[in-house]
């Protein structure tokens, strides 16, 4: 549900805020207001837990007790080993202005000494910590100027999607922002996270944030875990795209089904205002089918009815040059200088999604042509580290995404070998790794099977089920395909250049932009294009770019 704002007749200095997340000014809005806000959309009423002063006001949300600014209102939610309501002493002393809770922080609440901090409490609490984010920051009121938000979610392409999107946007001379795994930015400036994903405070923090600031427009990725976890709760977006849907991140939703159905809740009325989803896969013609909202669809692959689809796609160096046709005979012709055919298909998708915002062909066409917005570098996307041998570092990290990458390095040249370093993240759906290995004994020439980010779990185990995968397919296939098992990772990836000649292609898979590597709760500097270039100097080969760690 989207709350309605309404304008104080009554004007209350706004108070200041010294968080990167968060806009620099902010309106108080009183407990009263939010109370009624809650109950007008149909929420669970908020109720006091002790005498309360609904005048009190409120300029800030948190549901971490170490973000609390004074004004805020801090949400004390239950959590896997403690409760936030532990905290509130901690709190109260940081000047928050009121804790909500729920019936068991009330009972750790008797025992705190709040010092008169007003303590509130309601039924569904995870359910209104969107919707009080929104009212209280005014992230997207309805009566003034904002940003224009476009969201993108599926399995692979978010990101590049989100880039390509944004660099669109910025060719048509709008100011925008960015909101992704990889980074977060306000118009020109970085805004500094410890966070992957965002919680809601931060992202209506964020969106208020730019429009404070006047951005036009801004892109952001949606994952499942940001719907499945209410991290998106409270946020419209004006156009939601769809790029595919594969196996990921099932030990989450525990089918596809459910995968498909917590991606399919970003595309109602109450999220989003129009969509554009790719039909290439099943999933994508489910959705389209079934969308609640007014939705474009596009396809990608030859032999797909949709409203716009890419065709006449020509490989030119390590990118491609495509048309995509659309409605009344339209044709938009375009290029990407990234490889592999799929990001055809993310640029495809950012094209269609700015014709569903109100841009105009003519107009985007302009843009195509003498910006060329789509050959943006995206970190540890496809991002190409060496030419000669061509070293990629990229996120592929689930079997599509794999095998789509694989499919895209090879070179054309003679006797040219694919040479691939990559492994399993711990602690996630274990059916994925003799899958991945499989794929990458097929695909590739030599295949080195190393470590990823092993969180808490065995590396030799990790190690040893994408090893079996491999191993079957090299064994049932009758491949001459080479499978190693090198670690630690920085020695797979030297490996690999060892082995490398100059008209081979090391791909380096599964990490990307990631900077660091979790083993057994410590975080080690990892990166996979330092480690790539060093590798590539070392053996006598040349690198592109600086060899310090880029993000």
């Amino acid at each position: 549900m989207i709350l309605e704002y309404f304008v104080s007749t009554t004007p209350r200095p706004p108070r200041r805020s010294a968080s990167p997340m968060r806009p620099e000014l902010v309106e108080p809005v009183t407990l009263r207001t939010l109370r009624e806000a809650l109950a007008d959309a149909g929420f669970p009423p908020l109720a006091a837990a002790e005498g309360v002063d609904w005048g009190t006001e409120v300029t800030g949300i948190s549901m971490d007790s170490r973000s609390v600014e004074p004004g805020d209102l801090y949400v004390a939610l239950g959590g896997a080993n403690r409760h936030g309501a532990e905290f509130a002493s901690q709190v109260a002393a940081a000047g928050a202005a009121a804790v909500l809770t729920d019936d068991d922080g009330v009972r750790l609440l008797a025992a705190s000494d709040l010092g008169g901090v007003p303590v509130l409490t309601a039924g569904g609490l995870r359910d209104l910590v969107g919707p009080l984010s929104a009212r209280i920051f005014n992230s997207q009121p309805a009566d003034a100027p904002r940003p224009q938000l476009f969201g993108v979610t599926g399995t692979n392409g978010k990101t590049t999607t989100t880039y390509f999107v944004n660099s669109l946007l910025k060719s048509l001379g709008k100011t925008t922002g960015l909101i992704g795994t990889i980074e977060i930015v306000a118009g020109n400036e970085p805004i500094p996270s410890a966070l992957t994903t965002p919680e809601s405070p931060q992202v209506h923090g964020i969106l208020a944030l730019m429009r404070e600031r006047g951005l036009d427009a801004a892109a952001m990725e949606v994952s499942s875990h940001a719907i499945s976890y209410r991290r998106v709760d409270g946020v419209r977006y004006d156009v939601a795209g769809f790029t595919n849907l594969t196996q990921d991140h099932l030990d989450l939703h525990g089918s596809m089904e459910d995968y498909f159905l917590t991606k399919a809740k970003l595309f109602t009325p109450q999220r989003a205002r129009r969509a554009v989803v790719c039909v290439d896969d099943e999933w994508g013609r489910l959705l389209a089918g079934q969308s609640g909202i007014e939705t474009v669809t596009l396809a990608t692959q030859g032999g797909l009815e949709a409203d716009w689809s890419v065709r006449a796609v020509e490989r030119v160096g390590l990118g491609h040059r495509f048309e995509l046709h659309g409605p009344g005979e339209q044709v938009l012709k375009a290029r990407t200088g990234l490889p592999g055919s799929f990001n055809v298909s993310n640029a495809a998708l950012a094209l269609v999604m700015l014709l569903a915002s109100g841009v105009g062909a003519a107009r985007l066409q302009h843009a195509l042509d003498t910006a060329d917005p789509l050959t943006v570098e995206v970190p540890g996307r496809m991002q190409l580290v060496g030419d000669e041998p061509a070293a990629i570092v990229d996120f592929a990290h689930n079997p599509d995404a794999l095998e789509r990458t694989l499919a895209s390095v090879r070179r054309p040249e003679e006797g040219s070998r694919v040479i691939i370093v990559f492994g399993a993240t711990g602690e996630r759906d274990q059916t994925k790794r003799p899958l991945m290995g499989a794929i990458a004994a097929r695909l590739a020439d030599v295949v080195i099977v190393t470590d990823d980010d092993p969180h808490g779990e065995d590396e030799q185990a990790i190690r040893g089920g994408v090893l079996a995968g491999a191993e079957e397919a090299v064994r049932t296939g009758a491949l001459a395909t080479q499978v190693l098992e090198v670690f630690p990772r920085g020695d797979a990836i030297d490996r690999a250049v060892a082995l490398a000649a100059p008209a081979d292609t090391v791909l380096v898979a599964g990490r990307g932009h990631e900077v660091f590597q979790e083993v057994k709760g410590v975080n080690l500097e990892l990166d996979d294009r330092v480690e790539l270039r060093r590798a590539l100097r070392r053996h006598g080969f040349s690198a592109l770019g600086a060899e310090a760690v880029e993000s």
